[in-house]
């Protein structure tokens, strides 16, 4: 009776509607959800919510206060604060969704192979263990050094250092789920090694990385603000979050505001993306649906 009970719960799980009242019913992530809506429409829309052109220079305004025609300011060459900040969304968002698309995608195909295939594997493994030995800042660095500052290079360096990640989560699995009877059922009955990846076993891949790009989008648009921070990211005359905080560190004490309104929006970006990820995982997992029911 137990184990039926543990069944059925474990397919109430799965159940749609089952995920989507455990995401909506805390109202912490309804929250989280709006803010990260409302950030990424005003980046979408940033060329009509744009008070002005974020590169036009002028000098005889610089370090205005806020006003009617400078709702937020401006900065110290006379650009409008609040255009550059919607702008600078702009990029530090595609670099978060990018490189979370990216990393998965490469670290789901060698994770994949990597998991069935015992000597792959004990190559493969050792060269993601060597990877990730070494901090993500300064292996972002170091790419970004070498190969000059753009956004494909930045986003490349943010890249690199998550694929070891997504492998070990996929690779774990794939040596769970080969075991099943399933796949060894699709072997017995001479299924192509294509098919049964792609029908057996990746399937049961999705969940766990659904959760993993929601952090792997969040550590990537913190990792570009920080190099941009560091002078080592995309160019400086470009508008995100980082690099507007880089300019303003200078004139902060005389005006706060240069450094208070991208980082506010990186934190609260940051954070929706992280509290949307735990509430995902936690809808995904059947054993959290154990817990919560056996209290």
């Amino acid at each position: 009776m137990e184990s039926l009970e543990q069944s059925a719960i474990a397919f109430e799980t799965r159940k749609p509607g089952s995920k989507l009242k455990h995401l909506t019913s805390n109202p912490i992530i309804a929250v989280a959800a709006i803010c990260l809506a409302v950030v990424i429409a005003s980046a979408i829309f940033a060329p009509w919510l744009a008070p002005h052109d974020p590169q036009q220079l002028a000098p005889a305004l610089r370090l205005k206060p806020p006003s009617e025609t400078f709702p937020l300011g401006t900065d110290a060459y006379g650009r409008d604060l609040l255009s550059r900040v919607l702008y600078g969304g702009r990029i530090s968002l595609v670099i978060g969704l990018g490189s979370a698309i990216i990393s998965i995608a490469i670290g789901l195909l060698i994770g994949l192979v990597s998991g069935f295939f015992k000597w792959v594997d004990a190559i493969v493994m050792r060269i993601m263990d060597g990877l990730m030995a070494i901090p993500s800042i300064l292996l972002a660095i170091a790419v970004v050094s070498l190969s000059g500052a753009s956004l494909k290079t930045v986003m490349t360096a943010i890249v690199i250092p998550e694929i070891p990640r997504v492998v070990r989560l996929v690779r774990s699995v794939v040596l769970s789920a080969r075991e099943e009877p399933y796949v060894e059922a699709a072997i017995a009955m001479g299924s192509s090694l294509p098919k049964i990846l792609w029908r057996h076993v990746m399937p049961n891949t999705i969940a766990p990385l659904i959760v993993q790009g929601t952090y792997i989008c969040a550590s990537a648009i913190l990792i570009e603000a920080i190099l941009s921070f560091l002078g080592a990211g995309i160019s400086p005359e470009i508008a995100t979050w980082g690099n507007i905080m880089a300019e303003g560190r200078a004139y902060f004490q005389i005006k706060p505001s240069l450094i208070f309104w991208p980082g506010l929006l990186l934190s609260i970006s940051i954070l929706s993306i992280n509290l949307i990820g735990d509430a995902t995982r936690d809808a995904l997992d059947p054993r959290m649906k154990q817990r919560e029911s056996g209290k």
